[in-house]
């Protein structure tokens, strides 16, 4: 909506950097975020590192994804480093992080591989319907503006689109969340599943 008031944005995207963080996450079995499942097609690490290391490890992961996810809203202290084999998509503070860079160097390539096919798959996909993603939200937005009679408030918002095994929407960040592809493509099942997230902000 431009050149309006109040106004809202949206930016959806299958963003390498964050499916790269997800194939990352999997293969060297961190559990947090929770809430969130897997990637499909990817084995799952057992765990078989102590306690402390483990902590440690999903400790420099979750810094890492909140850098990954909502870089403005969570800078580094120290500069960033490009990781060698991933190239420009995983930067790591050059210091504090030396536990989870040595954990993913070793994955870089399948890593990479796999985070280029599934944005690309996205991309093709949202070029065959161009405009199909605005009208999902307008629509969902119009009608949240019907139900309490009133302008929506303006608010940013974040999609990321990503190859989960399971459907559904989560908050991932304080203005960014993740919806399963599948899902995505289902017209009437995400309406029904942003228009929750849309009543939240707008």
């Amino acid at each position: 909506m431009a050149g309006d008031t109040p106004a809202w944005v949206i930016r959806e995207d299958a963003g390498r950097p964050v499916i790269l963080a997800m194939y990352l996450r999997q293969v060297l079995g961190i559990r947090s975020p929770d809430e969130l499942p897997h990637l499909r097609g990817i084995p799952s690490r057992t765990g078989d590192r102590d306690d402390q290391t483990q902590a440690l490890l999903e400790r420099q992961w979750r810094e890492y994804w909140a850098m990954t996810v909502e870089p403005q809203a969570h800078p580094s202290h120290v500069p960033l480093d490009l990781v060698d084999g991933f190239d420009t998509l995983v930067a790591l503070p050059v210091e504090g992080a030396e536990l989870l860079r040595e954990a993913i160097e070793p994955h870089a390539a399948d890593a990479v591989e796999f985070a280029l096919r599934a944005h690309d798959r996205y991309a093709k996909h949202a070029a065959a319907g161009p405009g199909v993603s605005y009208r999902a939200y307008a629509s969902a937005i119009s009608e949240h503006e019907r139900q309490v009679g009133r302008r929506a408030h303006s608010f940013e918002l974040n999609v990321q689109v990503l190859p989960l095994t399971q459907r559904g929407v989560w908050w991932i960040g304080s203005l960014t969340i993740a919806v399963t592809d599948g899902l995505r493509g289902d017209v009437a099942a995400f309406d029904a599943a942003i228009h929750p997230i849309i009543a939240e902000l707008a």
